[in-house]
């Protein structure tokens, strides 16, 4: 069994053993090389994915080039393209691997097999969209609100983790500022 998975699961949620066991014996576990596409813009997504190890990136590429990075994905989250999953339409992402990753991954079909059988489980998923929801206010907010220097301080704070993992054009792309700007930021914080 994934240790990290385990661990995870066992203060996340309060499933049994059993109930944990039968999380796993319908997932799939799939190892990502760095670099290697996991998901292409266009196609469908057809599986839900917890991050064992390693860093994923949801991006989108406009048709001139331009990388618009949605968001990161380290290790003991969860990633979908919940539109495409569930409706089966093309996805506007692509999801990508920064570092080597390791993810457990599910099907629709088999994500909710369990949720109609594990009310432990389904209660824990209820929690994962409520989360995921505030998330995408708390980002939606700071898009239209903060500074770039806030935007980069918030950045720090909240990802600490995945900050040092990942180059600084990515940084820029996340937050929607020019990397020039966030250069800018970073040579004055030093100075301070």
């Amino acid at each position: 069994m994934p240790e990290s998975f385990e661990a995870f699961m066992t203060t996340e949620a309060t499933l049994t053993k059993d109930e944990l066991g039968r999380v796993l014996s319908l997932s799939t576990f799939k190892k990502i090389r760095k670099r290697q596409l996991w998901l292409k813009q266009g196609e469908i997504c057809k599986q839900k994915m917890f991050i064992e190890s390693g860093l994923l990136r949801t991006y989108r590429l406009s048709d001139s080039g331009e990388e618009y990075i949605l968001r990161f994905s380290p290790e003991n989250s969860w990633l979908v393209d919940l539109e495409s999953f569930r409706n089966g339409t093309p996805s506007m992402y692509n999801i990508d691997a920064l570092e080597d990753t390791e993810v457990i991954l599910w099907t629709e079909k088999s994500f909710i097999e369990l949720v109609s059988t594990i009310p432990a489980f389904k209660c824990y998923a209820q929690k994962l969209i409520g989360k995921a929801y505030l998330a995408d206010e708390e980002r939606i907010m700071m898009n239209i609100s903060y500074t770039a220097e806030e935007k980069y301080q918030n950045f720090i704070t909240t990802f600490p983790d995945v900050f040092n993992r990942v180059p600084l054009h990515m940084v820029a792309s996340y937050l929607g500022v020019s990397r020039e700007t966030l250069t800018r930021i970073r040579h004055a914080r030093v100075r301070k």
